[in-house]
């Protein structure tokens, strides 16, 4: 099975090559905006998610089994890939929360997160949606949550940098992002079977 590892940000890609030197990633952008050729017939998902629930917090590990996209339609995850990665996860001894994915087309916040909570979304992320490929699946970490919100200008990182009231929001970004990045790469290792060389910290 050839499988092809998406991730929308250079951080996220990073943190899976470390990870899985000889796998075929694609860093797709934000909304797959940077996508220029097609990904292949199996695709897996990769990087940070927001959190919908205020009972999954930073670092809370989705393997959705189901994923809403932005047209309103919802698409099952493979079940192979769902379990496989599931596997991956245990042998960290980590239990991953299975409930759908949500694809969005801009950060969520405020009252729309208990929204789309009330729906059964667990997270959501702006690419998984997106994909058009026979097999889909999805490895996503938690960063902001309904306790520690993100600004919608974070969708465009380097212009929302330049914005003074942005810059606490950056040194938590600093600090969390590329933990939750290597998070989601070393479950992958995992999956693949080179195994993780770094034990996972149970503690967030």
């Amino acid at each position: 099975m050839h499988v092809t590892l998406i991730a929308a940000t250079s951080l996220e890609c990073n943190a899976l090559r470390r990870e899985l030197p000889e796998a075929r990633i694609v860093q797709v952008g934000i909304a797959l905006a940077n996508l220029k050729a097609p990904l292949g017939d199996t695709v897996i998902s990769c990087g940070l998610a927001g959190g919908l629930r205020t009972d999954l917090p930073t670092g809370t590990l989705l393997i959705p089994r189901h994923v809403g996209g932005p047209n309103g339609r919802v698409m099952r995850c493979d079940d192979e890939l769902v379990e496989a990665l599931t596997q991956g996860a245990r042998s960290l001894g980590i239990e991953p929360v299975f409930d759908s994915l949500l694809t969005a087309d801009s950060i969520v916040n405020g009252t729309a997160r208990e929204t789309w909570a009330t729906k059964g979304y667990a997270g959501v992320d702006m690419e998984t949606g997106r994909i058009a490929a026979s097999r889909v699946a999805a490895v996503r970490v938690v960063l902001d949550t309904p306790d520690h919100e993100l600004s919608a200008e974070w969708r465009t990182p380097l212009r929302a940098m330049l914005k003074p009231w942005n810059w606490p929001q950056a040194v938590w970004l600093a600090r969390e992002a590329p933990r939750a990045a290597r998070l989601a790469a070393l479950v992958l290792g995992a999956t693949q079977g080179i195994g993780a060389r770094v034990r996972i910290s149970r503690q967030w």
